[in-house]
Order: structure tokens, then C-alpha cells, then sequence
């Protein structure tokens, strides 16, 4: 991992614990965000849209085995709606940005049950800027969130209600391989949401997409 970005984490962690600190944790992962973003917007800025689709670690295990377009849209699709049908119980920003139809994603939800050649496929349809203008909007949204929270908010669990709420939006696929995310996500409370899918989950599947990006770059 990153060190900076994993002692930027580690920081964040500890500061949330504690109720004196916990608005400088606040403050220690919007810096964590804003570094990784700006990796984020260096694809934009280094890579052509077909790098965006490339599979170099098609046939491996872990997050670098998809493209770099998938990861961003798992990335900030969880973000979404963990964000705002679990924590805020509000409308997530793809369905009222209309980003569907904007993104011309053939699906809803996190992509978990993509596999192989299916990511690649998906990775194509994709339309980038339409994509980026989304990581944007989430980003802005979750952390308009996350200022609101108080230290005693963090211990909150999310409730059944929400949780048949998320289940009704088939934004999670019932597919083995990703309908084990309702049960993760419901399982911890909102400081466990903070230390996942809004840091550290950014952090596994951007280091992947570096990883993706420097083979791309071993092979031109």
C-alpha cells in the first residue's frame, strides 16, 4: 500500500475513535480523498479511452484483475449507495443525476458479478467524462454527508428498514459475488462505513488501477 495514503488512513482510524479528535479524522480522510482523487483525474489526463477497457491481469486474483474503468464505477457505485440509501436515506446521485443514461451503463449496480471478458465488455460502453462527472458528484455528496455526522452517529447500525429499502433497488446483484456486500454493509456501523468504503476501499482498487496503468505502460 501507498505509504502515505496508508498513514493517512491509519490516522484517520484512530482519530475517529476518540470524540476530541474525531472532526480532525473528518479532515484526515477529505485529505486522504482529494490525494486519491488526484490519481483519479491523472487517468483522465495520461490514459486513451481504450486503456480504460485493457485486462492485462484477466486470468489473476484480486482488485487488478478487472480494468480501470470497472474500478471506478465499483468504486464510487458502493460510495453511492452506501452513502446515501444506507447512511442518508436519501436519493442516490445516479438515479437522480439521471447518470445511467449518461454513463450508457448497460447496469445498476456495483458490477461485482461481472467476470473476465464481461468487465472488459462493460468497460467499453462506458462513457468517460459522463463517468468522471459522477465520481465528481458522489465525491461532492458523501462528504456534504459526512460533515453533518456527529462523534455519536458513528455507533448507529443501519436499521432493517433501510435494509430492505437497498435490497427492493436491485442495485446489488443476487449473484454469488456480490450479494454478500447487504450483509457486509449491514453488519457494521457508520464508523465501519467510513473505514471502507469511503478510504480504504479507494485505496485497493486505485493502487490496483496503478498497477493496471504501469503495465499498459510496459507493454506500448
Amino acid at each position: 500500500m501507498n505509504k502515505e495514503w496508508s498513514e493517512l488512513n491509519k490516522t484517520m482510524q484512530t482519530q475517529i475513535k476518540k470524540k476530541d479528535t474525531y472532526f480532525d479524522g473528518i479532515d484526515t480522510l477529505f485529505e486522504l480523498r482529494n490525494r486519491l482523487m488526484e490519481t483519479i483525474i491523472s487517468f483522465k489526463n495520461d490514459l486513451s479511452r481504450e486503456d480504460y477497457n485493457a485486462i492485462p491481469f484477466i486470468n489473476s486474483d484480486g482488485y487488478h484483475s478487472k480494468t480501470i474503468a470497472y474500478s471506478l464505477w465499483h468504486i464510487f457505485r458502493i460510495e453511492d449507495i452506501v452513502a446515501h440509501t444506507l447512511i442518508n436515506c436519501d436519493d442516490q446521485i445516479f438515479f437522480s443525476g439521471n447518470y445511467k443514461e449518461r454513463i450508457n451503463s448497460p447496469i445498476i449496480t456495483t458490477g461485482n458479478e461481472l467476470l473476465k471478458n464481461e468487465i472488459s465488455d462493460f468497460s467499453k460502453q462506458l462513457d468517460i467524462d459522463e463517468l468522471y462527472a459522477y465520481i465528481l458528484e458522489v465525491k461532492r455528496s458523501t462528504e456534504a454527508i459526512l460533515r453533518e455526522l456527529t462523534y455519536e452517529m458513528l455507533k448507529q447500525r443501519i436499521s432493517a428498514e433501510r435494509r430492505e429499502a437497498l435490497q427492493k433497488m436491485n442495485v446489488v446483484s443476487n449473484d454469488e459475488n456480490a450479494e454478500w456486500l447487504i450483509d457486509y454493509w449491514c453488519s457494521k456501523d457508520i464508523r465501519g462505513l467510513i473505514q471502507m468504503p469511503f478510504s480504504r476501499h479507494w485505496i485497493m482498487h486505485i493502487e490496483a488501477s496503478l498497477r493496471i496503468e504501469n503495465r499498459i505502460g510496459k507493454k506500448r
